[in-house]
């Protein structure tokens, strides 16, 4: 895993308390990061108590947007695997009622398990 899955864009695994250093000054207080993964420049972070999308844009990354997906809001979700002529594995939230799902993609889904195990611990009520 590490650099090479990061630039080939496979979904590696980070540090949480790293990225909970990090994400200090946007966490809730006593908001505890529970599992992250990074997809190029892009992270899917894990809390205790919402799923946070980080998209870093443009050519610097300098701007970044942070979405925050409370786990109560999430109604459903899937995760697809990667097959094999399709290397892209996805994930797909649905959110409240809006019937179209949030869809993100995951190349080579190293981690794919990881993610469906969290979204199913953390959106079940684990």
């Amino acid at each position: 895993m590490g650099l090479l899955s990061a630039i080939t864009g496979n979904a590696a695994s980070r540090d949480a308390e790293a990225v909970g250093e990090e994400l200090a000054p946007i966490l809730a207080d006593g908001e505890r990061v529970e599992l992250a993964f990074q997809l190029v420049r892009d992270q899917f972070v894990f809390t205790d108590a919402r799923l946070i999308l980080i998209d870093k844009q443009g050519l610097t990354g300098r701007k970044v947007e942070y979405q925050s997906i409370p786990y109560r809001s999430i109604t459903r979700f899937a995760v697809e695997t990667a097959g094999h002529f399709d290397l892209d594995a996805e994930f797909k939230l649905w959110i409240g009622s809006d019937p179209t799902p949030l869809v993100r993609e995951i190349r080579g889904g190293e981690n794919v398990a990881t993610i469906q195990r969290a979204l199913a611990t953390m959106v079940l009520g684990g």
